[in-house]
């Protein structure tokens, strides 16, 4: 009986709170205003805005950022220390705790940063979520076929400075800048005139170009988008669906036991 009576019991002040600052009214009412001081903040970077309406904008953004932390200071409230243990919830944090930094004086270059502002849409959309989330998951596979590419990189431009490095050390003069070169051909941008001038001393320099861009380009870079494919892919079960299935779950027991409490009296009387 005391079960049911404590599942029964009307939430607390601090639930109430979360349950308001979590709500889908308020939380598309936030990614409104992140929207709207995106726009805003890309307003400011035209002279002729500024120079109509430089001050609206500065105060429109002060309005705009209050709010921010004070959706901020209510999830801290409802939540406690819970608030903590939510990656997005300290992200959020973060990128607004930056715009309440001093940016006069030698402070001045953070308020550019005050664009950072506009990433809190990524924990505010699900479907943004999952993407970074997925991105997350994928980084163990990421770290491994990035040392693949390193190795084969430096296999490479190795090769490249020992074969090449005498006749154009502009691109191919030491290792670094056979790894820049072989970096800007891998991206496909101005590889041909590299390669051209590279195979009118060694006509068979062609081949070096090929298998580089066959392994750099089309296999080892594909391997990436295939790991995140994949974690994208994953069976999961998204948090804000766990948040609305365990809701339902309690309503649907706090009926039940409403339900019982009203037969046990029913029986009782009779």
């Amino acid at each position: 009986m005391t079960m049911q009576i404590a599942a029964d019991r009307p939430a607390g002040p601090r639930q109430r709170i979360a349950d308001f600052i979590e709500s889908p009214r308020i939380q598309r009412l936030i990614i409104t205003l992140i929207l709207l001081n995106a726009l805003l903040l890309g307003l400011e970077t035209f002279p002729s805005v500024m120079a109509r309406a430089g001050a609206w904008l500065d105060h429109a953004d002060q309005v705009l950022l209050t709010v921010f932390v004070l959706e901020l200071l209510l999830k801290l409230v409802g939540q406690g220390w819970r608030f903590f243990r939510n990656g997005w919830n300290v992200f959020d944090a973060i990128v607004v705790g930056i715009a309440l930094l001093p940016s006069s004086g030698a402070f001045s270059v953070l308020r550019a940063l005050r664009v950072l502002r506009v990433l809190r849409l990524v924990s505010a959309v699900p479907r943004m979520r999952f993407v970074v989330e997925s991105l997350v998951r994928s980084l163990p596979g990421l770290g491994s076929i990035g040392c693949l590419l390193l190795l084969f990189f430096y296999v490479y431009a190795v090769m490249a400075t020992k074969l090449y490095g005498e006749r154009f050390p502009e691109w191919f003069g030491d290792l670094w800048s056979s790894m820049f070169s072989l970096f800007q051909i891998m991206t496909l941008e101005g590889w041909a005139e590299i390669a051209r001038e590279v195979m009118a001393v060694s006509p068979w320099a062609w081949l070096f170009f090929l298998v580089f861009i066959l392994i750099g380009t089309f296999t080892v870079l594909n391997l990436f988008i295939a790991v995140i494919v994949n974690a994208m892919q994953e069976p999961h079960t998204p948090v804000e669906h766990k948040a609305v299935a365990s809701a339902d779950d309690v309503a649907a027991l706090r009926e039940e036991i409403a339900a019982l409490r009203r037969t046990l009296e029913r029986d009782g009387r009779t």
